[in-house]
């Protein structure tokens, strides 16, 4: 089969769209610590959750190793399934936790690719969600304040690379949240539920709480190094 000109590229189509991009926390270390095959497993699990929580008239525009882009019409819709997908994978067992960023904008699809400078903050702000958080820019924040049951904390202002202005960024809860005490292995960075962690650890008048003894072997061989990996990957 011939293959098409090189310049003969499909129409663009204009959407205004709420935007997530949604990805685990600490992938790279999980990968490191217990290898492909378990990284493969996490990874099939997540996108599974993720189609699970999406309402109706959001959906999944692509996935990329542990990376989700997912956008909506609807912010509300948007905001309530990512809601829905970090509680689904609270539930987990021995799984970590969802970055989530959100925001909106105009982007432009093409022959099934996207492209704006929205997906790029929506990204930024997944990278800078601590995990188990959801963060979003001022006009996300806007929309769910027609939520009673939703609430958008102020973070502060935020200089995001390849951003030119500094983002007002808010963390999207529930108004009656009570997170279960949980916490993240220093090792592999999965989240573990601290009553049914598998060993802890008191390092530097501070607990550790481990998903298996093998994680907390290497870490009572090495603290300073998971410390400071785990110190660097805040940072960025």
């Amino acid at each position: 089969m011939p293959s098409a000109p090189v310049n003969d590229i499909g129409p663009a189509r204009e959407l205004d769209l709420a935007l997530v991009i949604a990805d685990l926390s600490g992938y790279t270390a999980l990968t490191e610590t217990h290898g492909a095959l378990k990284a493969s497993e996490i990874v099939l699990r997540f996108c599974r959750l993720v189609a699970a929580s999406l309402e109706p008239g959001v959906s999944v525009m692509n996935s990329v190793g542990d990376d989700v882009f997912c956008a909506g019409a609807s912010t509300l819709a948007v905001v309530r399934s990512m809601l829905r997908l970090r509680d689904a994978v609270a539930r987990e067992p021995q799984f970590p936790r969802v970055r989530t960023g959100i925001h909106r904008g105009s982007i432009v699809e093409r022959e099934g690719q996207y492209f704006g400078a929205p997906i790029n903050l929506a990204a930024r702000l997944a990278d800078e969600a601590q995990g188990g958080k959801i963060l979003c820019s001022a006009p996300i924040a806007e929309a769910v304040q027609t939520l009673a049951a939703i609430e958008a904390i102020p973070v502060g202002e935020k200089r995001f690379r390849n951003v030119r202005d500094p983002v007002a960024v808010f963390e999207l809860v529930r108004s009656s949240e009570r997170r279960a005490a949980s916490a993240l292995d220093p090792v592999c960075r999965m989240q573990v539920a601290i009553d049914r962690a598998a060993a802890t650890i008191v390092h530097g008048s501070q607990n550790y709480w481990f998903c298996s003894p093998d994680c907390a072997h290497a870490f009572a061989e090495a603290p300073e190094r998971f410390l400071a990996a785990n110190a660097e990957g805040r940072a960025r």
